[in-house]
């Protein structure tokens, strides 16, 4: 293939290639255009920008980090109808983003990156997509963790006749109306999307294995006042959202110093529970065993009623097989089914994508990470030049809005890109400035196996003792070995601090 299209000359070269146009993918491309970077391609799959919160549509998707935290630090939004966005109004403020930043004209629609491997030769990428190949002396990855529905291997999966989605691919034109349908999963879509469904079907089966901890749901209409005063005073949204971070940044406290405070939490939750579940049957199968916090906290007013209807059983025996068209549980007992719901979450620990990169010794990420993901700073991978991850291994949060990892990783690399841009002004003749394309060979950089390996072992010193490892459960936040490799362990000021300035000295600069 790569030979057709170079036979075509379809080749396109170019200094930076950006993959995925979610969150990340469209800050690093605002903010290489700020800094006056205009030579680059952000490389997107779809048909349209927005990552997660284009592809997850299902019914009742919102988020559950509040609306005034949930956006770029220097495009905030004041349209906001809700303390917690819905899904629609996300999508369009990453869309708005995207035509006011001017991007539209950067992002190359429908080339989803097949394959990316490093040319040692030419000091560059090689970037193979659906349409066609790129040369990009860099590249950033800015898929993130939540871009591939995970469904679980269940036998006779080939063999069931009925409807199956993932929620993350929800099929609108099923009609669900009278149907017997199965859930499996209750993870934080799943909470949003049964109460929507629950009035519609004839039964539901709700195929729990672990009951999730659910707190109250705070959300309530952003008023007209409201709305025009942050138009018209962005200073008081900024003062809103500061307020809303150092809240939620308080959570580290229980979360990682002193896991006793989760208890006050766990109070407010059975409480919740309490009121909202009468059967106390029912009730206790929705009581967590594990400390509040070790899977992710859930916000939700109307997921625990739907549960209690006559339509609904909440199934926590696990599924051994599917036939035709039954559920049939380890314990034998059998569940006719027209159509079964995957609320299953992604892979967050076995990134696909990282099968698809490989580096300078010929050993793609997926190989490289073998024993567990892991990156300098969440960003960057000995082996793997000039090659810069957002959202990569322990930059996930528990407790406060991923926007804000983001834009620090963001900050930290367009730092990198301004240094090697500033150091090859002089490669070529003089002392006269001279564009990118004219240094040859140009400079790689790559981040130093004793810096990435002293990261990695602080990471994992840090998670030692705190909730997501010693609190009693198993979350999507471990891998296959039980280790962390999802989530940042303190605060995200701390994390700021270390992403505040592009530390070159823990890297190899080569000519």
């Amino acid at each position: 293939m790569i030979q057709k299209y170079r036979e075509e000359q379809r080749v396109q070269r170019v200094k930076i290639a950006i993959v995925g146009s979610g969150f990340a993918g469209i800050g690093m491309g605002i903010k290489l255009i700020d800094n006056g970077e205009g030579d680059f391609v952000i490389l997107e799959r779809s048909n349209q920008p927005g990552g997660t919160w284009r592809d997850n549509t299902y019914p009742g998707a919102a988020c559950d980090v509040p609306s005034h935290l949930y956006s770029f630090s220097g495009r905030l939004n004041p349209k906001w109808s809700r303390s917690f966005s819905p899904q629609s109004e996300i999508q369009q403020y990453l869309v708005d983003c995207v035509r006011e930043g001017g991007l539209l004209e950067k992002i190359l629609f429908e080339n989803k990156l097949e394959f990316a491997q490093w040319l040692p030769d030419d000091k560059c990428w090689e970037l193979t997509t659906t349409k066609s190949i790129f040369l990009a002396k860099y590249l950033i990855l800015a898929t993130g963790a939540l871009s591939e529905p995970s469904i679980p291997d269940i036998a006779g999966i080939e063999r069931y006749q009925g409807k199956i989605f993932h929620s993350a691919n929800w099929d609108h034109e099923y009609n669900l109306t009278d149907k017997r349908v199965a859930v499996i999963g209750t993870g934080a879509s799943a909470i949003q999307f049964v109460p929507q469904i629950q009035p519609q079907v004839r039964q539901l089966h709700l195929f729990q294995r672990t009951p999730p901890w659910i707190m109250p749901r705070h959300d309530r209409r952003i008023t007209f006042f409201e709305r025009h005063l942050f138009k018209d005073f962005p200073i008081a949204q900024r003062l809103v959202r500061s307020l809303i971070y150092w809240a939620r940044e308080l959570y580290v406290f229980g979360f990682v110093f002193d896991l006793r405070i989760m208890k006050l939490g766990e109070k407010i939750a059975l409480r919740h529970l309490r009121t909202q579940v009468r059967n106390p049957v029912l009730r206790d199968k929705l009581t967590p065993s594990y400390t509040l916090g070790c899977k992710r906290i859930l916000i939700s007013n109307d997921y625990y009623p739907s549960l209690e209807n006559e339509n609904v059983e909440v199934v926590t025996d696990s599924i051994s097989e599917l036939t035709d068209n039954t559920i049939i549980t380890r314990k034998g007992e059998e569940f006719e089914v027209d159509a079964i719901i995957f609320g299953t979450g992604f892979h967050v620990t076995d990134l696909p994508i990282s099968d698809s990169i490989v580096g300078r010794d010929g050993v793609s990420l997926r190989e490289y990470w073998k024993e567990g993901m892991h990156a300098y700073k969440g960003t960057c991978v000995p082996g793997f030049p000039n090659l810069f991850l957002l959202v990569g291994p322990n930059t996930g949060l528990g407790h406060n809005s991923q926007v804000f990892m983001i834009e620090c990783q963001i900050e930290y690399v367009a730092q990198a890109l301004d240094l090697l841009k500033g150091t090859l002004k002089n490669c070529s003749t003089g002392s006269a400035p001279q564009e990118f394309s004219t240094c040859t060979p140009g400079y790689v950089i790559e981040v130093n196996l004793d810096a990435e390996s002293k990261w990695n072992y602080q990471v994992q010193e840090m998670l030692k003792g705190t909730v997501w490892t010693s609190g009693g459960c198993n979350s999507w936040y471990l891998d296959e070995s039980g280790r962390n490799t999802t989530l940042w362990p303190r605060f995200t000021w701390q994390f700021k601090l270390e992403t505040r300035k592009f530390d070159i000295d823990n890297y190899s600069l080569v000519s």
